[in-house]
């Protein structure tokens, strides 16, 4: 829907490809499906889900044996972001590293984004 030919509009990290791949295994067509919600302190959160097919409009980007489907509402605010997934003694899971971000809350559960003016 938003994509540039021949340019992915988010790259995948070997860690995060790796947890896709465990979650997503004896599945077939299966993936993480990314959006935006609004919510939050900041504004609007990223949503996952795990997913079986695509839906009507998803862009998807195949990463060896990862699979991440963008709902079209989010592609626009995703182009340039990294999917990552960090282990940690106290927290682990996705983080995005998302250059189109301009604010985020404290605790990093919500971020916004500037409004591109014409």
């Amino acid at each position: 829907m938003f994509s540039i030919p021949g340019k992915s509009p988010v790259t995948i990290s070997p860690a995060a490809e790796a947890q896709i791949a465990r979650l997503t295994s004896g599945k077939e067509n299966a993936g993480l499906r990314i959006g935006l919600k609004k919510g939050g302190c900041a504004g609007m959160e990223y949503t996952m889900e795990l997913a079986d097919t695509p839906a009507p409009g998803d862009e998807v980007v195949q990463q060896g044996e990862a699979r991440v489907m963008i709902a079209p509402t989010a592609q626009m605010f995703l182009f340039g972001t990294e999917i990552d997934y960090e282990s940690g003694l106290l927290d682990s899971g996705f983080r995005f590293r998302n250059p189109n971000v301009t604010d985020a809350c404290g605790c990093g559960e919500s971020v916004n984004f500037s409004i591109p003016r014409p």
